[in-house]
């Protein structure tokens, strides 16, 4: 491993944009801060270029590789944080399970869970540092790289997405594998649950020991659930992820990053996420600003909404469009951000034009409110 590689969680160099960092905990801001998820991603030709030679997951493994990803966005676009670059996948790896890349496929494992039996072949300690040491790593490396520009989010599945994952193989349209074990095996699915749920919460604090300094959890497949489903097999364990990171964090001296919980088309359940302990609500696009403002209330930060599509439009319109969504949010108590992550084919002007007209528009509401 190379030196720069096991640089030490210390000595950080001093945040120069706490934009992002102020509105999470609901602290006035000059402008609105706006990141991307998956800015570090394929619609960048550098980072198709750095990938070019590199299986997927190997890519994951290397700190170095891991860094400059995370880097290269914000040498394009003046972006109000950085997101490290990983998977979420890399949880049912800590787990003992193989997952492999497919190209054209997308991530597959080689032996999904099929039967209750199935779970007894899972670690049931994970120690978190041997098995995700490489995370930790590449967000310590790449908070020292950042010198300070902005703040590093470190992430995580949350437990159903990944229990989701796990049973299906893969993606699914219907996640019915993943769902019948929810009605027939709601016991063995819980079980589950609570392991995932357990190895995130630390993985979740060796993150910010490594130098996050916010916390995003993917519950990226909320809206297979019902709200019935949600309130069993969901809800639950997000509540306890906030709560037991927190409380780890407190007992291990180290920050206490805000948090943000995203629960992809879980329209049902913003009243309760807003209550689950997590300082921001991502929001998808398919829900309007002052809807979910209504349902969440004034004391929690909201992120999001754009449809992505919406980077297809010419730059005069994705302005108008995003000038409309922060009249929809108000500029404060808000960070803006896609509805959910970019997708490979897109323009990279056109994501600059995004995040260009949401500090311009911003800065004129704030002059003239």
């Amino acid at each position: 491993m190379e030196g720069s590689e096991r640089l030490l969680p210390k000595g950080f160099p001093k945040l120069k944009n706490d934009m992002f960092l102020r509105a999470a905990r609901g602290e006035e801001t000059e402008h609105t801060p706006v990141w991307c998820m998956r800015q570090a991603g394929r619609y960048l030709p550098e980072f198709r270029e750095t990938r070019a030679a590199q299986d997927f997951f190997a890519t994951c493994q290397s700190p170095k590789l891991c860094c400059e990803l995370t880097l290269q966005p914000l040498r394009r676009f003046p972006l109000d944080a950085a997101i490290i670059f990983s998977d979420i996948l890399v949880v049912p790896q800590a787990l003992g399970m193989e997952v492999v890349m497919v190209p054209g496929k997308g991530p597959t494992f080689t032996e999904p869970l099929k039967e209750v039996e199935d779970l007894l072949k899972l670690r049931q300690k994970v120690d978190v540092t041997a098995e995700l040491g490489y995370v930790f790593q590449a967000i310590t490396l790449t908070r020292h790289s950042l010198e300070g520009r902005v703040p590093l989010i470190g992430f995580s599945g949350a437990p159903w997405t990944l229990m989701s994952y796990m049973i299906e193989g893969g993606g699914s349209t219907t996640m019915a594998k993943a769902k019948s074990w929810l009605y027939r095996h709601p016991e063995a699915s819980h079980r589950l649950l609570r392991l995932l749920a357990d190895v995130v919460t630390d993985y979740l604090v060796g993150q910010v020991a490594a130098g996050a300094q916010a916390l995003q959890l993917f519950e990226s497949h909320a809206g297979h659930l019902g709200p019935e489903q949600f309130q069993d097999f969901a809800l639950p364990y997000i509540r306890d992820i906030a709560q037991g990171v927190k409380s780890k964090l407190k007992e291990e001296a180290l920050p206490l990053v805000p948090m943000i919980i995203f629960a992809k088309d879980a329209h049902y359940a913003l009243r309760d996420l807003a209550h689950a302990g997590y300082e921001v609500v991502g929001l998808d696009w398919t829900i309007r600003p002052q809807e979910a403002r209504a349902q969440i209330g004034k004391d929690v930060t909201l992120q999001g909404n754009l449809d992505p599509c919406a980077l297809y439009a010419p730059k005069e319109k994705i302005g108008e469009l995003v000038k409309k969504m922060l009249e929809g949010f108000g500029t404060q108590r808000y960070i803006a951000n896609l509805g959910h992550g970019l997708y490979p084919d897109m323009s990279p002007e056109h994501v600059g034009a995004f995040v260009e007209a949401v500090h311009a528009h911003s800065r004129h509401i704030n002059k003239h409110s």
